[in-house]
């Protein structure tokens, strides 16, 4: 059983769900917001905590987004594109119960308190911005941390936002070296 509340885009994504872990869901109707959509989610977030795990694609970036900024505190679940993909259609409901056990495990809180760890320094020094590779080692890099795939400005934003380590990433980024050598 997981303790907090995920907050999902659909009543695919509730099934999806409900086959891997036993959990509450809330769900947002995609951009069809209910009224009381927020109002839910802060009372869900305040008696038992919120994981928001949204489709890997803009629309579920955008609807993440809308209730981070609402609702403060919230975990953040990220399943990778591939693991989310069957037949060209990007979702939470075409997961395996292994990949949404694996994207929940690895939730993070997103912090209030805005920190400054990683520069774009860190991105261009270790190949995630700029380069032919970049897009490729920020995809990798973000499954190890549990962060998610997104554009570099993003990923900045996120290596600082949700509690990543100096030392977590240098250890992330000796797994991609193994991976592929740079």
């Amino acid at each position: 059983m997981i303790k907090e509340v995920i907050v999902v885009e659909g009543k695919d994504d509730v099934s999806a769900l409900k086959r891997a872990v036993d959990c509450e869901v809330i769900t947002t109707g995609g951009f069809g917001y209910p009224d009381d959509l927020v109002e839910r989610v802060k009372l869900a977030q305040k008696n038992r905590g919120v994981i928001i795990f949204t489709d890997p694609d803009f629309a579920g970036e955008k609807i993440r987004n809308f209730i981070s900024s609402r609702v403060k505190g919230c975990k953040h679940a990220f399943l990778p594109q591939e693991k989310a993909t069957l037949n060209d259609n990007i979702g939470i409901e075409n997961a395996k119960p292994k990949d949404i056990i694996e994207a929940l495990t690895g939730a993070r809180y997103e912090s209030s308190k805005k920190r400054n760890e990683f520069t774009k320094v860190d991105l261009l020094k270790n190949g995630l911005n700029g380069g032919s590779k970049a897009s490729y080692r920020r995809a990798i890099l973000g499954k190890i941390l549990s962060i998610g795939y997104c554009n570099s400005k993003q990923f900045l934003k996120r290596l600082n936002n949700y509690g990543i380590s100096r030392n977590e990433f240098e250890i992330a980024l000796e797994r991609i070296e193994n991976i592929d050598g740079k």
